[in-house]
């Protein structure tokens, strides 16, 4: 047991607790193996590299400042950099010698010399207050552009070559937004799909799909920002005016929309009312076990929400993992926990404590599917499942009322960061990629599952911490599974550096690791850029 604590202890250090420091110029990386003559391009990846600033530390681990890296894979050589996303959060905080911009976990307050009236009165003026800028979850493409994203209406373009910070942009200047997701879709047209929370006036509370086109050029040829020609597919009005759905991804198929809207609420009134109580805007998130979970099912042609009305029980989901329809039915599959105890386990002070206890995990994830009948016998009975697929357990039952309750299949457990074959997106598929999560929340292994077989391959080694596996297609492949999976793994042992990890797909066996000399951090998701040549 003392042993494993120690380790524990080391994987807090070197994961959680640690700030890290950037690469700004390319780091040859040592390689072992064989990197795929094909694979050329850039893996570019957005995570928390910063925990505390001068004598102040953020209290949860997903407000730590952003940390861009990036692996560039040319002619087999491997090169490595990193650098701190230049915010006005981390100009602000690194002026000021301390953390003076909020998180979502970690409240700020300002400097006892300054006035505070004056910045009450900043906070009073917004029903929702000016979120960070904080980009540290995601990385989303625009037509040509690239931009770092989190969860606010505010994203950074920048460079996806030097990693230099390029301008902000502020949603609301084109979809009027407050939230939006870091898990945006992109289609066949080049367009990306995005959604997004609008928290207007009167308490007119709705969840906004809308659609960016691709880059396009003006009369005088230079090319136009994408966002300015945004495009509002849809709104859906929230069940509770003043109460919406937090939700971090949602589904997409060739003709439908799928969004959760689960009964894990914002509070926006607690919200507004945060920093004069002195507690994080967390906390101003619930979970109503007792309330539905209702899945709107939007039509992307008539740009309308389907009239039936489809629920299932209490439940909270951060990853949708794909999205399909099949003779008149929309299936889609999703990371599943029964509370959202997984955010409050990422607590720096949890992570510290609950390491070393076998039971840290409160809520296991699961892979489940639902099944959403859109076409079935509107005389069936009362009671009746109205799935007509065969290959699976999920049901569908209209209820008394009219409305239709749907349960999941159970495809496995104990897997989150999601990915597939985006060239499946949309269509039905097979195969899924992900980090396994045992008694904690820290991925310590990678696998493949495949949803029809139900079988599972993993990769896993002593003392590495994967981040979210991607998946790269090999530019003649002809079976889904035909690419690699690309994975930052974090060492915690003193005597081996970290590496950017390379499996074949097709059988999950590493084919090649590229070594880094540097502070690589555990990061959250990302994109892979492929060489325009």
């Amino acid at each position: 047991m003392e042993g494993r604590d120690n380790q524990v202890e080391t994987v807090v250090g070197v994961i959680f607790s640690r700030n890290r420091q950037e690469c700004p110029e390319p780091v040859k990386a040592q390689v072992q193996g064989q990197i795929p003559n094909w694979l050329q391009g850039t893996l570019l990846r957005n995570g928390p590299g910063i925990h505390s600033v001068g004598e102040m530390s953020y209290n949860h681990w997903f407000d730590g400042l952003s940390l861009l890296h990036s692996f560039t894979f040319k002619n087999g050589e491997v090169y490595y950099r990193s650098k701190f996303l230049r915010s006005d959060t981390y100009t602000s905080n690194m002026e000021a010698k301390r953390i003076v911009v909020s998180e979502f976990g970690t409240m700020a307050y300002p400097d006892p010399c300054k006035n505070i009236f004056a910045k009450a009165f900043t906070y009073l003026s917004h029903v929702v207050p000016e979120f960070t800028d904080n980009c540290l979850i995601n990385i989303i493409k625009f037509g040509d552009d690239y931009f770092a994203s989190s969860e606010t209406n505010f994203i950074r373009k920048i460079d996806p070559q030097s990693l230099e910070t390029l301008e902000k942009v502020d949603y609301m200047k084109y979809v009027t937004v407050n939230l939006a997701t870091s898990h945006p879709h992109y289609d066949s047209a080049g367009n990306t799909l995005n959604m997004g929370t609008s928290i207007g006036e009167k308490g007119k509370t709705k969840y906004m799909i809308f659609r960016i086109p691709p880059t396009v050029a003006g009369q005088d040829n230079k090319k136009r920002s994408p966002l300015k020609n945004a495009e509002v597919l849809c709104s859906i009005p929230a069940h509770r005016l003043l109460s919406p759905s937090y939700y971090h991804s949602f589904g997409m198929t060739e003709n439908y929309i799928i969004f959760v809207e689960q009964p894990l609420k914002l509070d926006i009134l607690k919200m507004a009312t945060a920093y004069f109580r002195g507690v994080n805007w967390a906390s101003c998130i619930t979970f109503h076990d007792d309330e539905k979970t209702w899945f709107h099912i939007i039509d992307k042609r008539t740009k309308k929400p389907v009239a039936e009305k489809y629920y299932s029980d209490a439940l909270v989901t951060y990853h949708h993992i794909n999205a399909y329809e099949e003779d008149g039915h929309v299936v889609f599959d999703i990371i599943m926990y029964k509370n959202n105890s997984l955010y409050e386990m990422f607590y720096m002070a949890n992570l510290r404590n609950d390491l070393t206890q076998e039971t840290a995990m409160t809520s296991i994830p699961y892979a489940k599917r639902f099944v959403v009948p859109l076409q079935y016998d509107k005389k069936a009975n009362v009671g009746a499942n109205l799935v007509r697929l065969p290959d699976t357990s999920a049901t569908a039952v209209r209820d008394k009322d009219g409305e239709i309750c749907c349960n999941p299949e159970i495809l496995c457990e104990g897997i989150e960061l999601p990915r597939i074959n985006y060239d499946y997106n949309g269509k039905k598929y097979r195969y899924v990629y992900a980090s396994h999560v045992e008694w904690r929340p820290i991925p310590t292994k990678l696998l493949k599952f495949d949803v029809v077989t139900k079988e599972m391959l993993v990769w896993s080694e002593d003392m590495c911490w994967p981040a979210e596996p991607l998946f790269v297609p090999h530019p003649d492949g002809k079976e889904e599974d035909d690419g690699v999976i690309l994975s930052s793994i974090v060492s915690s042992n003193p005597n081996k550096s970290s590496f950017l990890l390379i499996l074949d797909a097709k059988t999950f066996k590493e084919v090649g690791r590229a070594s880094v000399n540097a502070n690589v951090h555990l990061d959250l998701h990302g994109i892979f850029i492929p060489d325009k040549n």
